[in-house]
């Protein structure tokens, strides 16, 4: 049997066939362009399952379950997705929209970020440990919290929003309402609006040389990294300041749960070392357990993009 596994993200809905080896047979994908109806989005999500399901050669009576990984928190009981800032659902009836749309009912929800935990924790850089935290840098900063090999969803299945912890008291708003989230220091957005900061201050940077057509509207998450490698200075001070934001984030997850693992995936994670090896010395001489013998691991996610899908499409086991 098969599963079906389905990343709902701020930008693009990615849905993929994954076998029982958690490897992905086939993907099909298409943009999100929210905020928009929900009803539209779904319309959407069943699109892509049925082209990934024609591009594995499959049917629906071969799949055991449809997962879906979703920005925001879902509560299981009412089968909502009760609040999501990224996609503009407010008690949205997730379960039945999808079930009316691929006429099948073994469907689960869980947030993106604890799917994208439990992809790694199950299939990849996490495997086998039982303290562990993910965390995405993308649109947003999502992470998922597993603690003696469960995943932590709070009273209200809302918990692990640690993107949505302060780390600038009336610092910068956030989409949830809030001000200082490290979400909006830290994730993929933050750093593309930060690159592009700079580039205003300094007509001079090499990343008007580096960015596509020398046009400021096409700074990536890896524009700054770029200038960096070139040697520019002020993309320096850019990935230089980046990373204190994400080590000052890293460092209050480690005091709060002490895991054995934290590893750290999205569009910026794919930077890897360049990214994590700095980070690590900064994040090692802030943690209140700087003489502990044991140290919390600081990795890179090894499931990628993959990582969400895969867990959302485990949400059955």
């Amino acid at each position: 049997m098969y599963r079906i596994g389905v990343d709902l993200g701020g930008t693009n809905i990615v849905s993929a066939v994954v076998d029982n080896e958690y490897k992905i047979v086939a993907k099909a994908s298409a943009p999100t362009l929210a905020p928009r109806p929900a009803e539209e989005i779904f319309d959407d999500i069943a699109k892509t399952i049925k082209e990934a399901l024609s591009k594995a050669g499959i049917s629906m009576s071969q799949v055991e379950s449809v997962g879906v990984g979703t920005p925001g928190s879902v509560n299981k009981e009412k089968e909502l997705i009760e609040f999501s800032n990224n996609l503009g659902f407010e008690n949205t009836p997730a379960y039945e929209l999808l079930r009316e749309r691929i006429g099948f009912r073994k469907v689960f929800f869980e947030n993106d970020a604890n799917c994208a935990a439990l992809g790694e924790a199950i299939a990849g850089a996490g495997k086998g440990v039982k303290d562990f935290v993910a965390v995405t840098l993308g649109t947003g900063v999502g992470s998922g919290i597993i603690l003696d090999g469960k995943l932590v969803t709070g009273t209200n299945y809302a918990a692990g929003e640690m993107g949505h912890m302060v780390i600038v008291w009336n610092g910068e708003q956030c989409t949830c309402g809030r001000r200082g989230c490290w979400e909006r220091y830290a994730s993929a957005t933050a750093l593309i609006q930060q690159t592009r900061d700079a580039m205003v201050v300094d007509p001079f940077t090499k990343m008007w040389d580096i960015v596509e057509d020398g046009d400021i509207r096409n700074v990536n998450g890896k524009t700054a990294f770029d200038g960096f490698r070139a040697g520019d200075a002020t993309a320096q001070k850019v990935v230089e300041r980046y990373m204190g934001y994400l080590a000052c984030g890293l460092v209050n997850i480690i005091n709060t749960f002490q895991p054995e693992i934290v590893c750290v995936g999205g569009g910026v994670g794919n930077e890897k070392e360049n990214l994590l090896a700095p980070v690590r010395k900064l994040v090692r001489a802030q943690t209140y357990s700087i003489h502990a013998e044991k140290q919390t691991r600081i990795l890179p996610a090894e499931l990628g993009n993959n990582a969400g899908i895969i867990g959302a499409a485990l949400l059955d086991n």
